[in-house]
């Protein structure tokens, strides 16, 4: 099935390295004055790829949801309430105990479901709640005459810095559960595959 057309997998390879880059600054500025840690690129230098990563990855998310309004690709991302918390019961208990047990997935992908029920949930939060917040707590960061000076006797930077860390660690942790979840498919390498070819090799093939 051809499930990942072009603009997709570049979105997709883009956002990988940027978010890469920004992990390892990031990291890089909070224990700069760590010599012997091996993630340490020196704060200026890490201040300055941070930037440019951060500018990219804006961009490249305003092409990402431009292109989700523009193809039918946005209709992945629609969570429809019919039956929502029971699917994702079923999804949950899979992921938990079916999969060990050999069952067959509750929701197989198709060209009209590529996400299961945990994954719509979880890329929803990710993509429209997580992301957004992190960028507009990052834009704040850079230009901080933009953040409001106090919010209930709390200076606003921090609060800004607070929200733009607790963001970044949280799709920090997103990214090693999707990676993880990744080698969940037919093949440990498949979906792997898939984002190199656009083509998704279904689980039962090998049946």
């Amino acid at each position: 099935m051809y499930l990942y057309p072009i603009w997709i997998r570049l979105w997709h390879l883009i956002n990988t390295v940027l978010i890469i880059v920004l992990i390892v600054t990031g990291i890089s500025m909070q224990y700069t004055d760590k010599q012997d840690y091996v993630l340490v690129v020196g704060f200026a230098r890490a201040v300055k790829w941070h930037n440019i990563a951060a500018i990219l990855l804006t961009v490249n998310y305003i092409f990402f949801v431009t292109g989700n309004i523009l193809t039918s690709n946005g209709r992945f991302y629609r969570i429809k309430r019919e039956n929502f918390m029971s699917d994702l019961g079923k999804q949950l208990k899979y992921y938990s105990l079916g999969m060990f047990r050999g069952e067959k997935h509750p929701f197989p992908v198709t060209l009209d479901q590529k996400f299961n029920p945990l994954q719509k949930v979880t890329y929803v939060l990710a993509m429209y709640l997580a992301f957004p917040l992190l960028i507009i707590s990052g834009l704040g960061l850079l230009f901080p005459e933009t953040v409001i000076s106090r919010f209930l006797g709390i200076n606003g930077l921090i609060l800004t810095d607070i929200l733009h860390i607790t963001m970044g660690f949280l799709l920090s942790i997103f990214m090693v559960i999707h990676i993880y979840t990744c080698t969940l498919g037919a093949r440990p390498t498949s979906l792997f595959k898939s984002m190199l070819s656009g083509y998704h090799e279904p689980e039962n093939k090998l049946d």
